[in-house]
């Protein structure tokens, strides 16, 4: 297997993996493992949440009209 060194890592990221992995009950070494392969194995690619909801909507039938347009000031509760 191969190695990897990773240099100048924020004291405070450190002390979060300390604690994933205190917490998960491995390794440091072990837990960032863990993180590095849950971040490059997923086969699905990361979407935002708008493009997430989008596709909830994509397959139905006559939803091809355009959407009004927005007000550009913000909202204002009454």
């Amino acid at each position: 297997m191969a190695q990897l060194l990773v240099r100048q890592i924020d004291d405070d990221v450190k002390r979060r993996i300390q604690e994933r992995a205190a917490h998960h009950g491995v390794s440091m070494e072990e837990e960032v493992r863990d993180i590095l392969r849950a971040a490059v194995l997923t086969d699905e690619p990361q979407f935002g949440l708008g493009t997430r909801i989008a596709a909830l909507f994509r397959d139905i039938p006559d939803n091809d009209e355009p959407l009004p347009e927005f007000p550009r000031q913000p909202f204002q509760a009454g």
